[in-house]
């Protein structure tokens, strides 16, 4: 088998080949815990009971014990009396059944037909033997077997194991799992960073992951780059756990250390799969302990950690890797991908049209917010060019199938009160949320075209009539009965830096030569606004430094600016304010929501309806500054069909 392949490109499935060889050589051991703790472990060996529940006659209802046979013949028109405490006792549910009866007679069931004599009482229905009485043994009986061999404990579990007298257990040993941040830029994520420093995050979320999937984590203390000092924590760290992750280091770059680290220590594996995200991935061995040496990036850090070290876990505790809902939908977008690996594309997923809609999530490595937005993932395998628009894919869910077909989905244009109206939406109680993407506001209409979304956020200007919206309703979506549902009336404007050190004025001050824009991509409402107003103005574009840099939504320019990456980008100004730099007015726009009629009929839009419209939702958006909500709610426009 091919050993110490540096930066290959070897195909997913022969890699864990691979790895999981060498890895489930390491066997975990067993330990014996207390019954109480069990939950969420895996059973080593089979579990009988040394008790048997009930382990004597009990009686299962509240009322008087009596020997059957006592009340044969009783009816109502001849009762049958008997004598408390020589005849009848009275018995409590879970009580031990007297000697000598052997069946118990609801307290309902028995009458009192005598006020002088208190013991008297009457049987008006005979008994039959063994009524309401739990017999020894019923649930379980003793040398019985509660649990078989490799039982992941479930809460309920517990329960029959302690009414079986069992009160410790053998289980497999937890893996103890190893984590060691890299980096001489990261700092603990105790304080905001300063410039050139960086929050250390992965290994948080490495430890919160391997403790879902029945493991425990230790973290190291961030280790400098720096050779030595790496050399010692991964020989110790790898001494002590079962599994050794090690974040960041893992490509090629002048302080990459861990792959020549990790050649010395032990023996490396594989060292790059053709996986995107996640190529630089190392695996290795050093002694009996596996070494994952995760990319520094979340997204394919994480990746990599789904896809390696996830089934290794399971497999060391005797189990499979749960199995995630498969669901099949349709591509709303063309996506090309490299026949040089198997990508895996984070999706947002809804439902419309009786169909299931998948809308590509940005696919940056950094990008760690497409895991958290995704809906689930698809797999576009290596010898795969990519996907087409409408093409189907099978998504692994990350969400239930019902949160999916309660989802509304929202494509268009970018702005920070789709946010907030989900969070609204959500405080509803009624499980509907709002997922949107940002494709812009043509990219939402040719989305509504398509049938691929519930509605639209658009903010276009038309030239000719310097109407916002209506005009372009009218002319891509003819054949489509529209609702237009005005959402705000915002302010638009130029986004400088703090202080406007380059006294940027407006639009005319962008082909100044000391001045970089930054600008939005094409199809955005805010880039076709920009080219209107540049032509009216005169100004040709070739003159802007910085004109062909796209970023697909208003917190992205507003960044760039205040990170000094462009001088200047057209943008709103709530967005300003909540990256703390200057906003020049230039003019107010108004941002509505196209939706199909078939939509705007439906209980889900009336929920999104009614949070629009809502007082709460107006002042949270008016508070982030440059907002007008008074008309919110209203019907702004609807098609004539």
């Amino acid at each position: 088998m091919e050993r110490k392949i540096y930066l290959s490109n070897i195909s997913l499935s022969k890699a864990r080949e691979i790895f999981w060889e060498a890895a489930l050589k390491r066997e975990l051991g067993t330990e014996e815990i207390i019954t109480t703790e069990a939950a969420g472990r895996v059973t080593a060996e089979p579990v009988f009971a040394r008790l048997s529940s009930p382990h004597y006659h009990a009686a299962a209802m509240d009322g008087v014990a009596v020997k059957a046979a006592d009340t044969f013949g009783a009816a109502a028109t001849s009762p049958r009396r008997l004598c408390l405490e020589k005849d009848a006792f009275y018995v409590d549910t879970g009580g031990l059944l007297p000697h000598g009866c052997d069946a118990v007679i609801m307290i309902e069931d028995v009458f009192f037909p005598d006020k002088e004599n208190s013991r008297a009482i009457e049987i008006r229905e005979p008994a039959t033997p063994w009524q309401h009485v739990r017999s020894i043994g019923e649930d379980i009986v003793a040398t019985e077997m509660i649990l078989p061999s490799f039982h992941h404990i479930r809460s309920f579990d517990i329960g029959a194991l302690l009414n079986g007298g069992v009160f410790t257990l053998k289980v497999f040993k937890k893996p103890l799992v190893a984590l060691i941040p890299t980096g001489s830029e990261l700092i603990d994520p105790v304080r905001l960073p300063e410039p050139g420093k960086i929050l250390e995050s992965n290994s948080y979320t490495f430890s919160a992951a391997v403790r879902n999937w029945g493991a425990e984590a230790v973290r190291f203390p961030i280790v400098k780059d720096d050779l030595q000092e790496l050399e010692a924590a991964l020989s110790k760290a790898a001494g002590e756990s079962d599994l050794l992750l090690i974040s960041a280091g893992s490509s090629a770059g002048r302080k990459d250390y861990t792959f020549n680290i990790l050649n010395k220590l032990g023996e490396v594996l594989v060292h790059g799969v053709a996986m995107r995200p996640g190529k630089p991935v190392i695996l290795a061995m050093i002694g009996s302990t596996p070494v994952v040496g995760l990319p520094g990036y979340p997204v394919a850090a994480y990746m990599a950690l789904e896809l390696f070290v996830m089934p290794l876990l399971y497999y060391w505790q005797k189990q499979n890797p749960p199995q995630r809902q498969l669901l099949e939908a349709y591509s709303s977008r063309r996506v090309l991908s490299s026949l040089k690996e198997e990508e895996f594309l984070r999706l947002k997923v809804g439902k419309v049209n009786d169909h299931f809609v998948a809308t590509p999530l940005p696919r940056g490595s950094g990008v760690s917010m497409s895991l958290v937005r995704a809906d689930g993932v698809t797999s576009i395998p290596q010898d795969k060019e990519g996907i087409e628009t409408g093409e189907a894919v099978s998504v692994e869910l990350w969400r239930s199938a019902a949160e999916i077909e309660n989802t509304i989905v929202c494509l268009g244009s970018h702005d920070l009160s789709l946010d907030i109206l989900n969070d609204h939406l959500q405080k509803q109680g009624l499980g509907y949320t709002l997922s949107s993407a940002h494709v812009g506001s043509m990219g939402g209409i040719m989305a509504l075209k398509r049938g691929e979304t519930h509605l639209a956020g658009l903010h276009l200007l038309d030239p000719d009539s310097g109407l916002y919206n209506i005009p372009y309703v009218q002319r891509y979506l003819p054949e489509t009965e529209i609702v237009l549902v005005h959402l705000a009336k915002r302010e638009l404007g130029l986004m400088v830096a703090s202080g406007n050190p380059l006294k940027i004025a407006g639009l005319e001050d962008l082909g100044r030569s000391d001045v970089v824009f930054v600008n939005r991509q094409k199809g955005a409402g805010t880039r076709i606004f920009l080219d209107f107003m540049l032509r009216k103005k005169g100004i040709d574009p070739v003159s802007i430094s910085g004109y062909e840099r796209e970023e697909y939504n208003h917190l992205s320019v507003a960044a760039a600016v205040a990170a000094g990456g462009a001088h200047a980008g057209l943008g709103i100004r709530a967005a300003a304010g909540a990256l703390g730099v200057d906003f020049i007015p230039l003019a107010q726009e108004s941002y509505d929501l196209a939706i199909p009629l078939f939509f705007y009929n439906s209980a889900k839009c009336r929920a999104l309806l009614e949070v629009i419209s809502s007082p709460a939702f107006r002042e949270a958006v008016e508070k982030m500054g440059g907002y007008d909500l008074q008309q919110s709610g209203e019907v702004a426009w609807r098609s004539k069909q």
